[in-house]
């Protein structure tokens, strides 16, 4: 119920601003606010998944390509009463992983090339599990629809600075210039705050905290975790800054992005090892 409610609040807000953003150039662009707002709401909860995926250039891989992988989570699906996700591995060097999809029997999970190369496979069943604990508890279709929200934000946001650039206007008036060029600064902390305030850090702790419970042990996600957070700030990765919040660690903690700070929603990984290896997951 919840989640259910961030998504509610997130896809309202998104239709809201949408208006808001195409009112700014009188009655025609608030008419195409408004067309905009019903497809992107609509396919921000459909295709949201397809997004995450095409974002990071996830391929998927079958149980011929990669039987341990598959095997593994489908023992962790079998233990969490879950149907089998989709599997996938993306190009990125970058040791990390996602998870994402609208519901249990629409979700998918990703893992990258470089995770793939530096953890045990131990290691590597404690991130799957804390993964599809994302998925047991439904976090997933608030992460997928908030990346969606972001992107197109951050598209309307650019779409608004080259309207004042040029001197967009609702009827060509020039008056209307700073009103745009402003509503383009604002956007995108805006949009990074908004994403804020509809994630919560807490359920990164509780995808901890239930991995740690599906397979019995904390140590294998905890030590996974310490190696993540160190490749995480040593090896550049490209995911749209709107995507990252997905992660299992931030994967822009290595480079220097606009306001990427404000879209991370991940706690300390140093916070979150502690905890597992206390066993405040029990």
């Amino acid at each position: 119920m919840s989640n259910a409610l961030k998504t509610t609040v997130v896809l309202a807000g998104l239709a809201g601003l949408m208006l808001a953003v195409g009112g700014l150039f009188g009655q025609g662009g608030l008419i195409i606010g408004f067309i905009l707002a019903i497809v992107t709401v609509g396919g921000s909860y459909w295709f949201s998944d397809r997004l995450a995926l095409m974002s990071a250039r996830a391929t998927p891989v079958t149980e011929a390509e990669m039987p341990e992988y598959h095997a593994v989570v489908r023992d962790l699906t079998e233990r969490a009463g879950l149907p089998m996700p989709r599997l996938y591995v993306t190009p990125d060097a970058q040791p990390n992983a996602f998870a994402t999809g609208r519901n249990p029997q629409h979700a998918a999970v990703a893992v990258t090339r470089g995770i793939l190369q530096a953890l045990t496979w131990d290691e590597l069943r404690g991130v799957l599990a804390h993964e599809l604990s994302h998925v047991r508890n439904r976090d997933i279709l608030i992460g997928s629809v908030a990346a969606a929200v972001a992107t197109v934000i951050t598209f309307a946001a650019r779409m608004a600075m080259w309207g004042a650039l040029f001197g967009g206007g609702g009827a060509g008036d020039r008056d209307e210039s700073p009103l745009a060029f402003l509503a383009t600064i604002v956007l995108a902390p805006v949009a990074a705050m908004f994403l804020q305030m509809a994630l919560s850090r807490s359920r990164e702790f509780q995808a901890d905290a239930s991995g740690a419970e599906l397979i019995g042990d904390g140590e294998p996600l905890a030590r996974a975790l310490e190696k993540l957070d160190f490749y995480a700030r040593r090896v550049p990765s490209q995911v749209n800054p709107a995507q990252a919040q997905a992660y299992i660690v931030n994967p822009l903690a290595g480079r220097k992005v606009a306001f990427g700070n404000l879209f991370s929603t991940h706690p300390p990984a140093a916070e979150r090892i502690n905890r597992l290896r206390q066993g405040a997951w029990r």
